[in-house]
Order: structure tokens, then sequence, then C-alpha cells
């Protein structure tokens, strides 16, 4: 180390700080040299090189005059043509003229006219200056091309055409009498081609734009085309100066003749010289134009292919979105192009396709209709690519759409590919909206600079959940999110479906409350006047506001809210205000009748063909005919000390009364209400805690209050098929569990599971209501799952697969009341489309005969499958609905499979339905988040959630939606938005018997005992479903054995009624045949549970509700009935928004509004 120091000469005296800074000239110059660099080579040759060849911009301007030299030299050819008479005399310059002599057939050619021509010598000035540019031009590029073999330059076609038209007016320079030489000088036109090519490409390059193939070889053809039939204009028309004179038009009429293969023959070559040159430019427009055409051909072919390019003119002149898919299937692209142009303002708008994968047949043949071959441009291409992306013209876009592949094995690898493609977008374009689906919640923080997300899982789990507690959430939630008419199925003869295909055409609209007539006179109301007053005149549905100063969105803020005409109000209707039409006849009657005096009846008012929905609701039903009997839960005492006068309903009160707001049973204290109960139950319902989460198996969940365990179970606890230390219990049924059970049926443990789990325990759901969890998983759970559920109450899990039945009686099914049915990832891709449901299609349709009683919810790929669903192969209400959905489709509905009766009752759903919801959110932007509000996905504070009640027996003295809407607003501020409504059905058969036929022929039988318990049995049966009747005859085998002996009497008689017998027989046949069926399921069942040490006492193979069908009416009319059994969609507002301020006043409100009436226990709205 001394030694390198010493060998460190030392700084100058002289070397001090300044100079260190700025520098001491003379110590730099005795040791420093400058070098200097160049790009390219520091010589003449170099230099010129990069200004004629290298530089785009320079060597664009040197083509651009060369070319248009060449163009001058063809002009002035035919100026020169113009202004030659032969008849003035042929011959060299400033020699004797020879007289010109027109052709004979009998003389020889006169050669001296084919040498000589006349050209002035102003024209031949020009002539010669321009081919001395021209010849200086071609040896400079020549020499500057050259690479060491000079054979290579001078035999080049564009070299020897130069030489030919250049070197002779050079000559006659120095040569005066060769100053009228012929010159080609028509040639020329080829080096004009050449010169144009080269010309387009130095362009494209200059302005750094993407060549087309295409466009070069469409232009290369033209330029071909018209130099062949310019060269011969010109070579005809001078060789035919020694024949028969022709002019150039008449060389040029000729010429396109003959090319065009028509040959009329009025004007033909008369000599040999320019017959010849006719027969050589035939050959070479034989040889030239076919290799031409099929050049085009094929890159029209290969553009057909990759889509070609979006017209840069056309994207800043029309607004254009793209949408990026891995491989785009006929139902995807149909789904978002019906969505995206159901919108009347989005007409206009293109759609770029970009997809990295060749366009499949059917899409090809749908890209054809005209509907939709002028609005929607297909490319083939990569969104990782630069070129594509700027094919696509994406910096110009109004937005892209980024759909994952949900049919891949690997959805992690595909939500990879999603992550991509946004963060290439985004890249190359960072101002154009994005619009991005992603399938796992886990990937979903990887795109959350997107302005649009849509997690498929997330919602699918959350939606599924909600179908448990309230039935058909995920039908409720694809018709808000699906854009329809109204019009479906309002030409059926059902009445069922006339108004569910009405009430189907609800939407969410917003606008401004300043600006809208619906909400204007609410101003400085409270929002739940609001809402119940709009409804009542307009019949539209007011969920929801968000605040100008606060950009969040409040579902139900309750009536502490005051409106602002600055608020954005958020209301669900057939139609937005600013399509509606208004009609104020009936509201002109109510003022002049005045609002204090009552009805003689129920109002049934017209509902308009715009404005959905509208009519009034009387307040005051004094003269019903149906007094309900023990109304303790809704009637309110009777006024005046009349007994037999109905009270009216409560007003909704324009500003809030803190002593009568929100249900009472959320925000009272549980433990109250729960230690009425027994020690047991009371001690095992006290172990909640309300809390978040701690943890979350994914970043970027939605912290949301929940009920919660004191502590976390151990890993060992949750698994509900095997005992542990801490307890023995082995099967359902040992838990002993208060409520039904709910099962989820998945093939792994994901992410996307756990917001299946939080909907349910949720801090808004009664604790003593809480329904067990099962979780049936065809693979053992990560540790960091069971680490994220382990926090949750009655949350299980266990082993197994829907497909074995010891597993679904192990897990409980019997106790069950819903079945969830989740697709499984391994199924979603099969060789032929649709087909990926069949093993979960068939399962379901065992259990579906297993277990008739029980709720199953499934989920499918494919939307068109739920026809199969429950499938009933002779059941000619199934073929009436089939055709139905077929003639919709016709329609051009967007919900053709609307009319399904599982889809109706909720009981199937597919994913794939809420692709809609991230179309609509480019107009809407505001649907994502009301439909996470909705689904329990996002906790915004004082927003509500959705529930249900149920409407009993002493409910229907309320009698019509409207009256219910005022109750609820009035009573506990809840928002009612629709109805899921059961009705009766008796499904007939295409068979020639029906169940009347059944009853009878097992009657007439000898009397006994059996026969006579039977006949009472089947007295009450009788209308019910057949399988239902059926199964009542298994379980008495004297009355099967009475019956055959008497169909065996029968077949004795003659043929007397032999037709009838026949029947008879056939339909006797026939219930044997399902009695032993069910008798067979039955005992199946029953074996397996004896087997595995369960009771069979829970089985029951009687409950049978497969004659019942179900439905959704969203935002019914306010004169809609109620009915028994309807269940209402609540927007409950948050119970714990105003806590703080008022929560000693809370239970003397509940205690004065509910009386003695019980609190509600479900998720029902006690009134």
């Amino acid at each position: 180390m001394t030694e390198l120091e010493s060998e460190v000469l030392p700084l100058p005296p002289r070397y001090r700080f300044r100079d260190l800074l700025l520098g001491d000239q003379s110590f730099q110059s005795d040791d420093r040299v400058q070098v200097e660099f160049y790009v390219n080579e520091n010589t003449f040759k170099e230099r010129l090189k990069l200004f004629f060849i290298k530089n785009q911009r320079s060597s664009l301007r040197i083509r651009l005059f060369n070319f248009s030299l060449k163009l001058l030299t063809c002009l002035l050819y035919i100026v020169r043509v113009l202004l030659d008479n032969p008849e003035e005399g042929i011959g060299c310059w400033e020699c004797e003229k020879q007289n010109y002599t027109a052709f004979n057939q009998s003389t020889n050619i006169n050669w001296s006219h084919i040498f000589w021509v006349d050209r002035k010598t102003p024209l031949w000035a020009v002539q010669v200056s321009i081919a001395l540019i021209s010849f200086l031009e071609t040896m400079l590029l020549t020499y500057l091309s050259y690479k060491g073999n000079i054979w290579e330059q001078i035999f080049r076609i564009s070299f020897i055409l130069e030489m030919i038209n250049t070197v002779p007016f050079i000559i006659t320079i120095f040569w005066p009498p060769l100053r009228n030489l012929f010159i080609p000088v028509f040639l020329n036109c080829w080096l004009a081609k050449y010169a144009l090519e080269n010309m387009i490409n130095d362009l494209h390059r200059a302005i750094q734009r993407t060549q087309s193939a295409m466009f070069n070889q469409v232009l290369i053809l033209i330029c071909t085309l018209l130099c062949l039939v310019f060269t011969g204009t010109c070579g005809i028309q001078h060789l035919e100066r020694a024949g028969e004179k022709l002019s150039l038009f008449k060389s040029f009429y000729f010429c396109i003749v003959t090319f065009s293969t028509v040959g009329y023959g009025d004007v033909t070559p008369k000599i040999w010289p320019s017959q010849l040159l006719v027969v050589i430019m035939i050959c070479v427009a034989l040889v030239v134009l076919p290799l031409q055409f099929e050049e085009l051909v094929y890159l029209w072919m290969e553009r057909q292919k990759s889509g070609g390019n979006y017209s840069r003119h056309r994207a800043q002149t029309e607004k254009h979105v793209v949408l990026c898919v891995s491989s785009l299937k006929i139902d995807l692209l149909m789904d978002f192009l019906n969505e995206f142009y159901a919108h009347p303002r989005l007409q206009d708008y293109y759609v770029v396709i970009l997809c990295p994968t060749e366009m499949d047949i059917q899409v090809r043949r749908v890209l054809q209709i005209p509907l939709w071959s002028q609005r929607v441009i297909y490319l083939q291409g990569s969104a990782l690519k630069d070129q594509d992306l700027m094919r696509a013209k994406m910096d110009n876009g109004e937005a892209c759409f980024i759909l994952s592949s949900r049919n891949e094995v690997d959805r992690t690898a595909a939500d990879h590919q999603t992550i991509l493609r946004a963060w290439a977008v985004k890249d190359f374009a960072p101002n154009c909206p994005l619009y991005v689906q992603i399938l796992k919640p886990e990937n979903k923080f990887h795109v959350k600079f997107a302005d649009h997300v849509v997690c498929e899982e997330e919602c699918k789990y959350a939606m599924l959940a909600l179908n448990c507690v309230c039935p058909a959430t995920s039908t409720l939630i694809t018709l808000l999110v699906h854009t329809s008419r109204g019009q479906e199925g309002q030409e059926s003869p059902e009445q069922w479906q006339r108004m569910y295909g009405r009430c189907s055409g609800n939407e969410v609209y917003h606008i401004r409350m300043g600006d809208s007539k619906f909400f204007m006179e609410y101003e400085g109301k409270s929002f739940t006047y609001a809402a119940f007053h709009a409804h009542k005149k307009y019949g539209v549905c007011l969920i929801g506001i968000r605040r100008e100063e606060n950009k969040s969105i409040l579902l139900n803020p309750g009536p502490r809210h005051i409106m602002a005409a600055s608020d954005t109000c958020f209301y669900i209707n057939i139609t937005k205000e600013e399509n509606s039409a208004f009609i104020f006849k009936q509201e002109e009657k109510q003022k002049k009748k005045g609002f204090a005096g009552s009805y003689d009846g129920p109002s049934r008012l017209p509902v308009h063909s715009i404005i959905a929905s509208m009519g009034t609701v009387a307040m005051d039903l004094q003269n019903t005919e149906c007094r309900p009997a023990n109304s303790s839960k809704l009637a309110l005492p009777a006024e005046n000390g009349s007994g037999t006068r109905r009270p009216s309903i409560a007003p909704v009160l324009e500003l809030a009364d803190t002593s009568s707001l929100l249900p009472c049973d959320l925000l009272s204290d549980q433990s109250e209400d729960e230690m009425t109960q027994s020690d047991e139950e009371g001690s095992a319902v006290l172990e909640y805690v309300k809390g978040y989460p701690p943890n979350s198996p994914y970043i970027g969940s939605s912290p949301t209050l929940c009920h919660l365990l004191p502590e976390k179970a151990p890993f060992c606890c949750l698994r509900l098929d095997k005992g542990c230390k801490h307890n023995s219990f082995e099967d359902a049924k040992a838990y002993g569990f208060k409520n039904k059970l709910i099962i989820v049926s998945a093939e792994t443990a994901g992410n996307g599971l756990y917001n299946f789990i939080v909907p349910l325990r949720a801090y808004y759901r009664s604790r003593k209501e809480l329904n067990p969890i099962v979780l049936l998983l065809d693979n053992k759970p990560e540790h960091h799952f069971l680490e994220a559920i382990c926090c949750f109450p009655m949350v299980y899990y266990m082993e197994g697969t829907i497909d074995n039945l010891d597993s679904l009686l192990q897990c409980g099914i019997i106790y069950a009341d819903n079945l969830v049915v989740v697709d499984k990832e391994s199924t979603m891709s099969a060789e032929e489309d649709y087909m990926a449901d069949a093993k979960t299609i068939v399962n379901v349709q065992t259990m579906f005969r297993l277990f008739p009683s029980l709720s199953i919810i499934t989920e499918l790929t494919h939307p068109s499958n739920m026809r199969f669903m429950q499938f009933r192969a002779k059941d000619s209400y199934s073929l009436a609905l089939s055709k139905l959905e077929k003639r919709e489709r016709e329609n051009g509905s967007n919900l053709a499979f609307m009319f399904r009766l599982p889809f109706a009752a909720g009981r199937v759903f597919s994913i794939s339905m809420l692709d809609t919801l991230l179309y609509q959110s480019f107009v809407k932007d505001y649907m994502i988040t009301i439909t996470r509000l909705l689904l329990g996905l996002d906790t915004t504070p004082g927003s509500g959630y959705l529930c249900a009640m149920k409407i009993t027996e002493d409910d229907l003295w309320i009698r019509t939606y409207g009256r219910l809407f005022q109750k609820l607003c009035s009573s506990s501020a809840e928002i009612p938005i629709g109805i899921y409504r059961t009705e009766s059905h008796m499904f007939a058969t295409s068979e020639p018997h029906d169940i009347r036929a059944q009853s009878q022929i097992s009657i007439n039988v000898e009397d006994c005992e059996d026969t006579k318990d039977v006949k009472e049995h089947w007295g009450i049966k009788t209308g019910h479903h057949r399988n239902s009747c059926s199964s009542d005859q298994s379980e008495h085998p004297l009355l099967r054995r009475k019956s055959m002996q008497w169909a065996r009497r029968l077949s004795r008689k003659g043929n007397k009624h032999s037709s009838k017998t026949a029947e008879w027989i056939s339909q006797q046949r026939l219930s044997l045949y399902r009695r032993s069926e069910r008798q067979e399921l039955s005992e199946l069942v029953k074996n397996r549970m004896k087997h595995l040490g369960l009771p069979t006492t829970g089985y029951d193979e009687m409950n049978d509700h497969q004659n019942t069908l179900s439905y959704v009416l969203i935002n019914p009319p306010p004169d809609t009935r109620l009915e028994l059994n309807d269940i209402v969609y609540l927007i409950r507002s948050d119970p714990l928004a105003h806590v703080a301020n008022d929560g000693h006043s809370r239970k003397s409100s509940c205690s004065n509004k509910l009386g003695s009436g019980n609190p509600e226990t479900r998720d029902e709205t006690q009134l």
C-alpha cells in the first residue's frame, strides 16, 4: 500500500481548489488529448451517402425530386408528340428535310419516319437539361451504392433505362445533327414507378408509421398497369408514324381495348414493328400482371386473417373502443356487442377487437353481417406489441376492455396474461381508460391503477352467499346490470311471464337532483321522504345518493340524510328521466281531492308505457274486506276507539324523528334478547364478538365488520367429519345445530371462497340466526386459508365431492337448507364447446332426485346450459318455455334465457352473466360500486345493505306494494326494491294421462283397511305433483299387489273398452315403475345413512317442491297486490351510522314501535 501511494504524483503547487472547479488550462494541456467521435465515417463518401441514402428526410426529398423529373420528361414527350408534324419534313437537325409520304401497302417501310422527329429548340434545351441532371444523379447514386461489383450496378434495369434516356441527349450537345433523333423518353414512366415505390418507403420511415404491405402492393399494381398502358400508347403511336398515322388518343383507345381482351378491330397496327410491339406488350402483361395479382390476393388473405389496421384518420374523426381478449368466442362477442350498442349514444362508436388468435369461423360469419361489419374491426395481434397497439390506435381510443379467458384450466396463468396486457396498454396509452376483468382476487391489486376492475370470484362467491339468505339475488343483480327494453314476454299468455318480463326492464340510472323532475321538489327533505313520494308519484325507486363533496355512494343513507340540490340521485326505473314523458293528470286529481280524504276502494291506475309504474297508492284503506285476525304484527291500535276501522299507515316524515328510526332489532344490544333463551344456547351465542377479521387471505379485500370468535379456533376443530381432542363430533348431526346448514361444494379452497363467508357473517346479520357453513372441498385447503376462516363462528370443512353420496350425508345434507355447487376450474374447458358443464349438471340432477326438498344453487360455465337443470324430458311446459326463449332471441332480446325456470328462481347462475357489469360501467361508471355495495363486498360508512323480509298471513293487511313501501319507510326507514314471488304451478306433461287417472286406478280395488287408509291419504294428496303421488303409493305394498290383480282381471275381459283398458294398464305399469324407482332412491339413501351410523329420521323423501315456480319482480308498480310467502328485497340503512349519537334513545323507540310483538329473528323486517 505504501508503494502504491509513493507512485502517485503530488499535485502541482499551483493546482488549488479553484483550479479543480474551473480547470487549469496549463495543467490540462500537458497530458490531455481531445478525441472526437463520429456516428458515421468522417469521409466525403460517407457524408454523401448519409445525405442521399441513409437520412430518411433528405433521401425522401431527393426521391421526390427525382420522381418529379421523370414525370416531367413524360409530360414533355407528350408535348413533343402534339407539336410534331411529319408533313413539314423529316430529317436530322439543320439537314434537308424529306417530304412525308403516306403509308402504302406496296411500298417498303420508311424508317426515317421512325428514327427522326421534329423537336423544337426550346423543348430540346429543357430535355437536355433534365437528362444532364438525371445522368449526374444516377452516376452519383451508383458510386455511393457501389460495393465491389461494378457489373451488378451496370446491368440493373433502372441504370440501363437511365442511360437510354439521358446519354443520347448529352451526345446531341456535342453533335447537333442528332438533335432530332428519336429517343424513347416515355420509358421514364418505369423509372417514375420505381422512384415512387422508394419514396413511399422513405415516407413511412420518416413519419415513423407502420408500413402497410397491402397499400404498397396495390400501389405497385396500379403503377404497373399505368406504365404498361402508357408505354404501349406511346410506342404504337410512334411506330405507326411509318404506317397509318395514329393520334395519341387512338393509340390509347387501342391499348385499352386490347388489354381488356375486348378487341373491336376498328383500330389496328398496320406495319410489323408496331405489331411486334403489341405482341411484346401482351406477353409482358401476361407475365407481370398475374404475379402482381397473386401477391395482392395473398396479402389480402393475410390481411383478412390479421385484420389490417384501424385508419388513423378514422381514429381522429370517429370514436372507438378496443377489446383485448386471449381468445374470442361467439358468446362473448355477442354479449359485448349487444350490451355495448344497447345504449343510444354509443351507436356511432367503432369496436376494434385485438386478439392474438385467428378469427373463429362463427365470429367471421357474424362479423360479415352488415349490422356489425360496418362497426366492428377484427385485428389479429398482441396487446404486448406496440406495433399491434398502434394498429388498433390505442392512444386515440375512448376505452380499452381487457377480458380474461375464464375457460383456461390454469386461471392464475390467465390472470397473469391479463395483468401484462393491462400494463402494456397503460405504458403505451396512459390516458386511455382501462376496464379490466380479473379472475382471482389475489391478483386484483396488480391492476388497481385501472379505472374499473371487476374481480370475477369476488362477485361470484358474494352473490352465491346472498342467494342463501336473499333468494334469487343472482337473478336480481343479473337483471339490473343487463340492458333490457322491458318488452320480453309481453306477448305470452302467462300472466307471470308478462309481469316478470316487464319488471326486468328496470335498471339503475343517475341524475343530479337539481336537474331532476323526479326529485327536485324534495330538496331539504329527508332521503326516506323523497324515496317514498318519488315512488308513489312517479313509480321510481330511489336507492342511493352521492354528495358533491364526497365521491362515496351511499345506499339508503336513512332519514337523517337531508337532500341537497347538488346530490346525485341513483334510482331504479324502466328508463332514465331524460327519456320520460310526464303526465300529471292523476296528480291534479289528487290535489283537488286533497290527501286528507280517504279512498273508497283500492285505486288501480294505468301503467304508462314510457313511465314505469305510474300511479298512486292509497295511504288509508278504510273499507277493506279482508281484515286479518290477530294482526298484532302490522296493525296499529284502532283509532278513535273504533275496532271496525282499519288504521292508516303512519305518514313518512319530511325530517328525521329520532324516536322512531332504524330497525331496533339490529341496533339494540343483541345480548339482551338472547339472555332470555336457555343457558346453553345463551352461552353459545354470547361467545361471539363483533370485529374485523384479523387475517385476510389476499391483498385488497375490503374490511367488513363481522361476527367473530373471541379466540381463533384450532385447525383441527374446523374439520367437520373428524373429531379431535377438543371435540369428538364426526358428522353434522352430532353438532346439534339450531339452524339449517349451508353447504358449499368447491374444487379448491381459493381465496374467493373467503367472500362467501364474510357476507354471511356480517355484523348486521342476527347472531342467533347465523347458518352453519360447511365447505365440501375436493382438495385439502391450505394453511393460509384456514388461518383466514378460523376466526369465524360455525365454519367447517371436509374433503369430499358431490358425486359421492357418503360425503354428502356426512356433511349433513339432510339438515341443509341450501347447497351451493361452484363451477370447478378443471372442468371449465372441454374439447367440445358447451360440454364443460356436463359433469356438474348430471351430479346436480342426481341430487335433485335424491333430495327433492333441497334448494340447490348451481354455477355453470355456459348460460345456455341452464335449460338442462332439473331436466324433465316430457314436460310440455318446459318445451313451451324453450319456444318462448327462441322467439325472444329472434326478437333481439339480450335476456332470452330469463324465462327459464331455474334462472327465474335463482337456482342457477353463470359468471358470464356479469360480464355486462364491466360493459355497462363505460356508460354508468357507478354500476360496479353499487353492485359491490349490494353484494356486501364493500362497506361504506353510512351506506345500507341488501336484505329480505317474508310476507306472512299477518302482513297481508297491507295489501299492496305501494302501501308496504310507505309502511317500511315510515317505521324502519327501509327501501324495498323488488319482490321474489313463488307460485304453485301444475306442470302438465305430454303423456296421455293425468294424476286423477292414476288415483282412480289405484283406488278402484277391493275394500280393505290398507286401501282405505290410502284413499284417505290420497284424498289429501290429490292435486300434487305426480312424483309425490307415486312416492305415496310406494309405501303400501298391499295396494300395489291389489292394483296388479285388478289390472290382470281387466285384461281377462273381452275387447269391450279395449282402448281404455290398454291405456289404464300402461298407466298402472308406469305408476308401478315410478314407485319402484322412488323407493329405490329412498332405500339407497337410508341404507347409506345406516352404514355411516347416521339416523334416518331426518331424511324426508316426501317433501317435493317441484310443482312451484318462482320469479323476481324488480320495482313492481305500487298497486301490485302482495301475496302470501312473497319475499321483499330491502335496502336497509346502516345500523351503525348513528349509534354514537343516539344510543340512549334507541331502546325506548324500539319498545314503543314493536309493542308486544316479538322481534324478527331473521334478516327480515319486523313491521
